[in-house]
């Protein structure tokens, strides 16, 4: 697989909301400039896209996805549901989305053993974990059956659930010494590390237990300056001025009434609510947009 994976959730309705041509031409100029990996979600709603940049491209990338189902029915919905909009018969590595803890993975054991099952039909080709939590790595460390782990790694640490980024290095070292495969999350932050991009960069790239690493983009500009970046190819100066101008945040509309259902999502504890309206504190907030999914007013948007 390429270093550089593209993280399909930015394109998606839970940040950009492109339209699904607009989104495709995105994914589409990865693939053609070499990108072979791309990391999705049931949550995220990009299916739609990627098959069209498949299309459009031509090229046959391997593909993860995410679930967050636990009973064995979820996680056969969830397969079929990733065949038929993807347009595979083969999903090549299939994660339980955002495990938080050791109780949680015992909690989606019967999802667990579905895929596994499915592993061995041949419908799926590798099954995994994708968490910000070092206790879920080093749980995988001691787990045969997985696969592939999929946890936030950034110079920061910034998103880690429970401990440093030298604690979840080490767990993620365990994991690469007992063969697993293992590509980061949020070598950005989710956007709040972008000032310090070369920096943020050259540190994953020089992570060898690593295989690939898991980049939003949301533009062309994007994926040509991450491409060069990935391949050693010095970035023309007006490109990289004009990515770095583009600016993300999470934006709550006028008509949020405070129900507080999105502080509860939030694993980063970055919503709060004060005078019946919620708020957010940038400096915790990954701009995932999952809060959204949870909002029955539609008020939540990564713009």
């Amino acid at each position: 697989m390429s270093k550089l994976c593209f993280g399909a959730l930015t394109v998606g309705p839970l940040q950009a909301n492109m339209p699904p041509d607009e989104g495709a031409k995105v994914i589409s100029r990865a693939l053609e400039l070499g990108v072979n990996f791309i990391d999705t979600a049931e949550l995220y709603g990009t299916y739609g896209y990627i098959r069209k940049a498949i299309e459009i491209s031509g090229c046959n990338p391997v593909i993860a996805t995410k679930s967050y189902a636990y009973s064995r029915q979820g996680a056969l919905n969830s397969i079929e549901k990733a065949r038929k909009e993807l347009d595979r018969d083969v999903i090549d590595i299939f994660l339980m989305h955002e495990q938080e803890s050791r109780l949680t993975l015992k909690g989606h054991k019967d999802a667990l053993s579905t895929y596994l099952e499915n592993r061995e039909k041949g419908i799926l080709r590798a099954v995994g974990v994708s968490t910000h939590n070092v206790e879920v790595v080093e749980a995988c460390a001691d787990m045969p059956e997985i696969d592939v782990v999929h946890p936030i790694v950034n110079i920061n640490g910034t998103g880690i659930g429970d401990g440093s980024i030298g604690d979840m290095l080490k767990a993620i070292k365990q994991c690469y010494d007992s063969g697993k495969g293992i590509y980061g999350m949020k070598p950005l932050g989710g956007g709040n590390l972008l000032s310090n991009y070369d920096e943020c960069i050259e540190f994953v790239l020089g992570l060898p237990c690593l295989h690939s690493v898991a980049i939003g983009m949301q533009t062309v500009m994007e994926v040509e300056m991450n491409v060069r970046v990935f391949s050693g190819i010095k970035v023309p100066g007006g490109l990289l001025k004009e990515v770095r101008a583009k600016k993300r945040k999470l934006h709550i509309h006028e008509w949020c009434t405070g129900c507080g259902k999105c502080v509860a999502r939030c694993a980063q504890s970055a919503l709060s609510i004060n005078d019946k309206i919620v708020t957010v504190d940038m400096d915790k907030c990954l701009l995932c947009g999952y809060c959204g999914t949870s909002c029955p007013q539609f008020c939540i948007k990564v713009i």
